[in-house]
């Protein structure tokens, strides 16, 4: 089912005097795999933490299916964050109980099937697994749901080649295919292959979107050596900024 699912128009948001989001406008359809990239610093988790409704805009619309980021669009929206945010204690099932009880679309049976199949004992408490098993966990929770919109925020920062190929592929094979994902990264080349649409982010603007195909066949570039001509000036680290 295709149509309009995220509507970003002139979107600010500030930290103190530092300017996050700057006019930002920004729209996706539905039924994509779209990357949110660019440079550290550049505003990508910002973006998704507003389209989150984790944090509220300064200024501008937001609107998710045509509303704005609130208690319904929460129901819609399946969030995998940057950082862990489950506590050591609780076991892999307690927290299939917990997203069981929070979420009416959280599809048990299948989050079983993909521990079971990585050999992840969900009797283990969190705080007994590895950085790379914890990560997976989480993943695992927020892909089996068929949610309408996915937001990752750098799923596969900071772990190894093997993991981040399982991770690629459990986004591909298991989101709802009437769903948009929004996976943000700056590790281009990596997330490449799973990629319908990009958006291009800096200093908290959308500098360019484009179908990867169109800039396969357009340009005869990848999307990383696109995004490297793009930002080959921007420096990385992030840094203070004027809009």
């Amino acid at each position: 089912m295709s149509g309009l699912l995220i509507q970003c128009q002139d979107v600010w948001k500030r930290y103190g005097r530092k300017e996050a989001l700057c006019g930002l406008n920004l729209r996706l359809e539905s039924g994509k795999i779209v990357g949110l990239l660019g440079p550290n610093g550049s505003g990508k988790t910002t973006l998704i933490k507003v389209l989150n409704g984790l944090l509220q805009p300064d200024g501008g619309t937001v609107l998710i299916e045509g509303e704005a980021p609130g208690v319904r669009t929460k129901s819609m929206v399946s969030y995998l964050p940057d950082k862990p945010y489950f506590a050591g204690w609780m076991r892999v099932s307690d927290l299939f109980d917990l997203f069981a009880d929070f979420y009416m679309d959280f599809d048990r049976a299948r989050a079983e099937q993909m521990c079971q199949a990585l050999q992840i004992d969900t009797g283990l408490r969190m705080k007994t697994l590895s950085k790379g098993t914890k990560e997976k966990v989480q993943l695992i929770l927020v892909m089996s749901r068929r949610a309408r919109l996915y937001l990752l925020d750098e799923p596969i920062a900071g772990v190894d080649p093997a993991a981040r190929d399982f991770i690629l592929s459990t986004i591909l094979n298991n989101y709802n295919p009437d769903g948009t994902v929004l996976i943000s990264t700056h590790l281009i080349s990596d997330v490449e292959r799973v990629l319908d649409e990009v958006v291009f982010i800096q200093n908290g603007r959308v500098v360019r979107q484009d179908l990867v195909d169109d800039i396969r066949e357009k340009e005869g570039k990848s999307v990383d050596e696109l995004f490297r001509e793009v930002f080959r000036t921007v420096p990385y680290g992030g840094g203070e900024w004027k809009c």
